[in-house]
């Protein structure tokens, strides 16, 4: 499925062995090297709390938004307790957790932590089954733990341009 100019990732004709230019990312590295040198400098300078609660708020968005791309709505509070009760952190009266919200958040806290793991086909099998245990997305039967086709229709994009 193409919409307009756009292309899906997966439609691309290289998927999913991927290339890239290193002399073009060269740049745009160091400069995000540089910006997390120093957000690291200033969170050392802040108590263990306060660095315990950016990290607990910044894992929350990133499953909430990562969620977002197959149309989930996820609830805020709940990705926060289950987020809190996996790093030990308290934050007080923790708001119940389904499967679901467990399973994002599985994979987000194992793509962070183990981020300097390679991304092999099983793991990434493995982050797409704990999204979608049931195999269902909503109502929509999808495709678990495989590489996404238009049999199961399009992905979305919730923001953004092409």
């Amino acid at each position: 499925m193409n919409g307009g100019n756009c292309k899906y990732l997966w439609q691309a004709g290289d998927w999913p062995n991927f290339r890239y230019d290193l002399a073009r990312l060269a740049g745009p590295l160091a400069e995000a090297s540089r910006a997390q040198g120093l957000l690291l400098g200033r969170l050392a300078d802040v108590g263990m709390g306060l660095r315990e609660q950016a990290s607990l708020s910044a894992l929350t968005k990133d499953v909430v938004k990562t969620s977002a791309i197959e149309g989930e709505k996820l609830d805020a509070a709940s990705v926060r307790s289950s987020i809190a009760r996996r790093l030990g952190v308290d934050i007080g009266a923790l708001s119940p957790v389904d499967r679901h919200v467990e399973g994002v958040v599985e994979m987000v806290l194992d793509a962070t932590a183990n981020c300097a793991a390679p991304v092999t086909r099983e793991r990434l099998f493995g982050w797409h089954a704990a999204l979608f245990p049931t195999g269902y997305s909503g109502l929509s039967r999808i495709k678990v733990g495989g590489w996404r086709d238009d049999a199961h229709g399009p992905m979305q994009v919730v923001s953004g341009p092409c």
